[in-house]
């Protein structure tokens, strides 16, 4: 009975939290979605399903949805896939103090704020930018990093792996730093490679790990905004750079119609618990060492 009173006491605030700044926000937005809502006005009718129908509609959201679904699924891929390799790679150097310095190299970015790293966006100009001058050394001309309709969605999907990948990688060093060494001495004495090791005991024995991180990074980049609303201007041309955190802003914020915006942060929310539930039964894993 004790130890039941202590947890409740502990989980409290935190389902406080989570009531008061998730779940209600979540019930509110689901309300408003039915409504022609602006906060600016007094006569805010009750619409039913208009905003859901007109989201069918609507060449905007359908070019957001599309945008975010190729954001999400191309940076994920290749967020956990670098992280993962830079981890492995980590985990050979034998030295603690060598191991944090490279940790802490890899996760400075993360620690800049995202709209302050946007601003500076100093690998991206056409002229002066890293990636141009590199590309200019080697004979190449420069690309519109941020002006080319062709060429705005890899410049953001290049900034936020330089943003972002870091905090993978501490995640899976912790991972495999967790590994019991017992269990790679055997594999030495049985003469396995590195390869071999890695796919035999690092990967398997990842799998809360690799749970972990796709969901979290599943999340994160699902709501992603500072990028797309401080790197390009006006969404890019042709809004190849219009995403559906960006597109609610846009509605709700600029041109205040509260009721449209809640009906497709609704579908943002369907998109992301779907697809969270889906990875966390699909990586279901049962072990021990």
């Amino acid at each position: 009975m004790k130890n039941k009173k202590f947890v409740g006491t502990v989980m409290a605030p935190a389902m406080l939290h989570m009531f008061v700044f998730i779940v209600i926000p979540i019930v509110i937005g689901l309300v408003i979605s039915f409504f022609n809502y602006n906060p600016l006005s007094s006569d805010n009718k009750f619409i039913g399903l208009e905003n859901f129908v007109r989201l069918v509609q609507d060449a905007d959201f359908r070019k957001a949805l599309l945008n975010t679904l190729l954001f999400v699924l191309i940076t994920v891929t290749l967020n956990i896939g670098i992280a993962l390799v830079v981890a492995q790679m980590i985990s050979w150097f034998k030295s603690n103090k060598v191991r944090s310095f490279f940790r802490m190299v890899f996760f400075l970015p993360c620690v800049a704020p995202m709209v302050a790293t946007s601003v500076a966006r100093s690998i991206f100009p056409t002229t002066t930018g890293f990636l141009n001058v590199a590309l200019n050394k080697i004979g190449i001309d420069s690309i519109n990093w941020l002006g080319d309709p062709k060429v705005v969605m890899i410049s953001l999907i290049i900034y936020t792996i330089w943003v972002d990948v870091g905090y993978n990688v501490i995640l899976f060093s912790a991972g495999i730093d967790g590994i019991p060494s017992y269990v790679y001495e055997a594999a030495d004495l049985d003469g396995a490679s590195e390869w071999v090791k890695f796919r035999k005991i690092t990967w398997p024995l990842l799998g809360r790990s690799f749970q972990f991180v796709i969901v979290q990074t599943l999340i994160s980049h699902f709501q992603m905004f500072a990028q797309f609303a401080v790197l390009i201007l006006k969404d890019g041309p042709q809004n190849s750079g219009l995403v559906l955190s960006r597109y609610i802003y846009k509605m709700a914020f600029e041109y205040k119609d509260m009721g449209y915006a809640s009906a497709v942060s609704l579908v943002l929310f369907v998109i992301i618990m779907t697809l969270s539930l889906i990875e966390q039964k699909k990586s279901a894993v049962d072990w021990e060492y």
